[in-house]
């Protein structure tokens, strides 16, 4: 959530920024409610200070020995009593106008960095390097990853579509095994490097998705329990950055790192009619996350050290990826940065999203109240939030199936994987 005093002191700027995203975003009304509400503010203070002076004057007087039922007591008691009837009446009002004003805020976005590039749709991204590209199959005739997974009877559609509905899939045998193997292996990655691991709840309230910023905004795309105010998770973002809620950290405790390996449930609205078919875009999927909480003048190196982390996994597994700067067009909501890294897939010959690594700054921070007090210095400051896929993992093994894909239709398997596996090929 943007600060309401930034906004204040710097309108211009920030709807510039604003509108270099997709969307139309106006402040306009979000200010406008501000101007009455400082106004109300400053009456009501005004009006409490009168009453507070009166209050103060009476009990001079009647310890001066003046009757309590002296006329000009009485005068001061009437005026105390209209100050009174004045404050009840605005002071809801002034109560009514923060919350409006709030609500307008929670569907404003982050404004982008300094560092992310100007543009408006996908094609302004900026690509930052490329690796791997010795790992390009040379070999022609790839099978897309869904029909080496049924010929190879790990993946099966027709079944999960019987049990659930489209974009959900059933993984078979070695295919559930080589996605156990996945997830043991990234965990296993990403605590090595420093992360500590977290198992959260698949199922968060309200408030929890606000703090991450997919309510109010984004109801449509979560799946939501019918007599609870509870909603399955689309990531463990959710989850692990509330853990933190509401609470106050100490600076020496920061920075803070967690992975957590959850299944993510999305409903993908608005992107019916693409990639219907495998591991790409399902309602269903599994993910490992990586979530910081770090000290706001290290949260841009702390951006770095994320998509390093995310790049390591493809590394060992010799994946071709490349790695894009976002345009601000095309930034998600939360984000005032962010790296998305697109892993190879040669049955189509693109780079697809395997994960996205995003700087928040205070903007999720904000809205879950976490904060962090340093030794020796007056206050709170609100902690800056990060998080990537560290990787996706049915993606991961889309990659591996198509990058791994041998001409007599057999997959090996990554080097590194093969001790969690026990084989060596599908």
């Amino acid at each position: 959530m943007l600060d309401i005093k930034q906004i204040r002191e710097n309108p211009q700027l920030i709807q510039e920024r604003l509108n270099s995203r997709s969307g139309k975003y106006d402040l306009e009304p979000i200010l406008q409610l501000d101007r009455q509400q400082r106004d109300i503010e400053i009456t009501r203070s005004q009006l409490q200070a009168r009453s507070n002076e009166i209050g103060k004057l009476v009990g001079q007087k009647i310890k001066s020995g003046v009757s309590p039922q002296d006329q000009e007591i009485q005068g001061l008691r009437d005026e105390g009593n209209a100050i009174k009837a004045q404050l009840s009446e605005l002071e809801p009002k002034e109560k009514e106008l923060k919350a409006e004003i709030e609500q307008l805020i929670l569907a404003i976005p982050n404004i982008p960095s300094d560092a992310t590039p100007l543009g408006k749709t996908e094609d302004d991204n900026v690509e930052v390097r490329r690796w791997g590209d010795e790992y390009i199959p040379q070999n022609h005739n790839i099978l897309p990853h869904w029909e080496i997974g049924e010929k190879l009877g790990i993946l099966n559609v027709e079944r999960a579509v019987k049990v659930a509905q489209s974009r959900f899939v059933n993984l078979i045998g070695a295919g559930a095994a080589l996605e156990r193997a996945l997830i043991n292996f990234m965990l296993t990655m990403q605590t090595q490097a420093g992360y500590v691991e977290v198992s959260p709840p698949l199922l968060v309230n309200s408030d929890s998705l606000t703090a991450t910023g997919q309510l109010p905004k984004f109801a449509e795309e979560s799946f939501k329990c019918a007599d609870d105010d509870l909603w399955l998770i689309p990531t463990a973002e959710v989850p692990v950055t509330n853990l933190y809620r509401g609470e106050i950290l100490a600076a020496e405790s920061l920075p803070i790192y967690h992975c957590a390996y959850t299944p993510c449930f999305r409903r993908e609205a608005g992107s019916y009619g693409r990639d219907m078919r495998g591991l790409i875009r399902l309602h269903q999927f599994n993910k490992v996350e990586l979530v910081k909480f770090v000290h706001p003048s290290t949260s841009f190196e702390e951006l770095e050290k994320l998509v390093g982390n995310a790049e390591a996994i493809l590394q060992a597994l010799k994946l071709p990826y490349r790695v894009i700067n976002l345009c601000s067009g095309d930034l998600g909501f939360s984000s005032t940065k962010t790296y998305d890294l697109e892993v190879w897939l040669p049955s189509s010959g693109k780079y697809r999203e395997i994960s996205s690594c995003s700087n928040f700054v205070d903007f999720q921070a904000r809205r879950a109240d976490i904060r962090f007090k340093e030794v020796g210095k007056k206050g709170t400051q609100f902690v800056h939030t990060l998080n990537g896929s560290g990787l996706a993992v049915g993606r991961t093994m889309a990659a591996i199936l198509e990058n791994y894909q041998q001409q007599d239709g057999t997959v090996l398997i990554p080097e590194v994987l093969q001790p969690f596996l026990g084989r060596e090929v599908l």
